[in-house]
């Protein structure tokens, strides 16, 4: 892969529910290191396309390119085999369980021997491997014992997103999808969660941002995709565009960029 090859491209993406067309001919991408802002009303296909990425479904036209190779979604588990980590909204966290049970899910360490042939996992070397991983990531919560429905809505986001994107990190980074990552989050949580943003994409992570916080994506995106009644309108650097512009396209007062 070069250093121009996008981490994630999609082409000409078309989404119909039945005579209803929720994305129109669709192209996005996002590179490796880059945070990309997906912005728009409500209805405007955000999450539709968020799906398609995240292999929730299945486009009705266009392709999907993964680090230059084409791909097809047929669920969200071929997503995640390409290296595409989706982070909802509900976080998908168990929270009677500690964080490192909740980081470790779906790759739990078994104890050796005859207990680990009956299923019995090995707490002690989860929560040592959550450690080094965290450790690498620059990501600090609270102590890997503690239960995730003692945390607060910034730690419970911080651990959701983090196991995330110890999932997608490694030699060849993948991609997270963040779908209102602060939606819930108050001033001091939010900027924790902004910061953690910014430290992924520094680790070469790409990352996709679902928000209606116009603040939110001037702070953490170098980019932004704004979509329209299901088309593309704008796909412009952040540094520099005025807000204005910004609601504009969001709202349709403002012209697409690629009226024809």
């Amino acid at each position: 892969m070069s250093d121009q090859t996008p981490a994630l491209e999609l082409t000409g993406i078309e989404m119909h529910y039945g005579y209803v067309l929720a994305l129109s001919g669709i192209d996005f991408h996002v590179n490796a290191g880059e945070v990309v802002g997906l912005l728009g009303d409500n209805g405007a296909g955000k999450s539709t396309l968020l799906k398609v990425m995240s292999g929730a479904h299945r486009p009705s036209a266009g392709t999907i390119k993964v680090r230059g190779q084409k791909v097809e979604f047929h669920s969200p588990s071929d997503s995640t085999a390409a290296g595409i980590q989706m982070v909802y909204q509900d976080l998908a966290l168990v929270d009677p369980q500690d964080i490192s049970i909740n980081l470790n899910i779906g790759r739990e360490i078994l104890r050796k021997g005859p207990l680990g042939w009956l299923g019995f996992v090995d707490r002690k070397a989860m929560r040592k491997r959550s450690e080094a991983e965290l450790d690498r990531l620059g990501v600090r919560t609270a102590p890997m014992t503690r239960p995730v429905e003692m945390l607060s809505g910034g730690q419970r986001q911080t651990v959701a997103i983090a196991r995330s994107a110890i999932r997608v990190s490694g030699e060849t980074n993948g991609v997270l999808l963040l779908d209102e990552p602060t939606a819930a989050l108050g001033y001091e949580q939010t900027k924790q969660v902004e910061a953690l943003i910014r430290r992924m994409a520094g680790q070469g992570i790409a990352i996709v941002l679902v928000t209606h916080n116009l603040p939110l994506c001037y702070e953490v995106a170098d980019r932004v995709v704004i979509l329209n009644r299901g088309s593309k309108v704008a796909d412009t650097v952040l540094a520099g565009t005025d807000p204005d512009h910004i609601v504009g396209w969001i709202t349709g007062a403002r012209p697409s960029q690629f009226a024809a």
